[in-house]
């Protein structure tokens, strides 16, 4: 029998723990983090929590207030706003650029899609977040700039946040997300670049005011 794999180090096992909790709002914004619970929690001693979180607070998901704890940041107007329009500026450029389409990406375009809907039938939302962050992300790889990838990239954990708390806001959202990547996949399969961009663009735009429940 293969050996097995060894366990993560306790502070990469703690970072993971609060970040998906954080990410899928487990852990929602103004709740307060203590390492006492959270090493409870992971089973692992303070000393890898406390590097856990400063390392989330480095990414922007925690405030650290000592012998306090640790903040669950909520999202805020300003941060929906660039996000908002870093997207529009890297996701219609992509998208015109992906015309016309080949093969390839519409069938991983079309398999992604199918998972969405896969994971709305099952209520999982995080999941269901994850899928609609692949399909954009999918196209922006396509355009082949890899300084737009990895720009783009830096900006996975936000997205996957404020599309968990569209969702949990506005569940209406889940079936029109999901109606509106299948128009843009139609206009990509059609080589209407022009359609497409504009499909992206009233799709991405309708974050900002969508996530007003959470401004702060």
């Amino acid at each position: 029998m293969p050996a097995a794999s060894p366990a993560p180090p306790a502070a990469v096992r703690v970072y993971t723990h609060v970040k998906q909790a954080v990410l899928d709002r487990r852990y929602q914004g103004g709740t307060l983090l203590t390492e006492g619970e959270l090493a409870q929690a992971v089973g692992v001693s303070r000393t890898p929590v406390r590097e856990a979180l400063l390392k989330l607070e480095m990414e922007g998901l925690l405030k650290l207030y000592p012998k306090k704890g640790a903040l669950v940041l909520a999202v805020s107007a300003q941060e929906i706003a660039d996000v908002v329009e870093t997207r529009l500026l890297v996701e219609e450029f992509a998208v015109r650029k992906a015309v016309p389409a080949p093969a390839g990406l519409l069938a991983r375009l079309e398999a992604l899609l199918a998972e969405q809907r896969r994971q709305a039938e099952g209520g999982d939302l995080a999941a269901v977040a994850v899928a609609d962050r692949a399909f954009h992300a999918e196209i922006v790889r396509h355009a082949g700039n890899e300084i737009l990838s990895r720009l783009y990239d830096q900006m996975r954990d936000r997205q996957l946040r404020m599309g968990v708390a569209v969702m949990e806001a506005h569940p209406d959202r889940v079936a029109k997300n999901i109606a509106e990547h299948a128009e843009i996949l139609a206009s990509l399969r059609a080589g209407d670049a022009e359609g497409a961009a504009h499909s992206v663009h009233r799709h991405v735009s309708r974050v900002r005011v969508l996530v007003r429940g959470e401004d702060r």
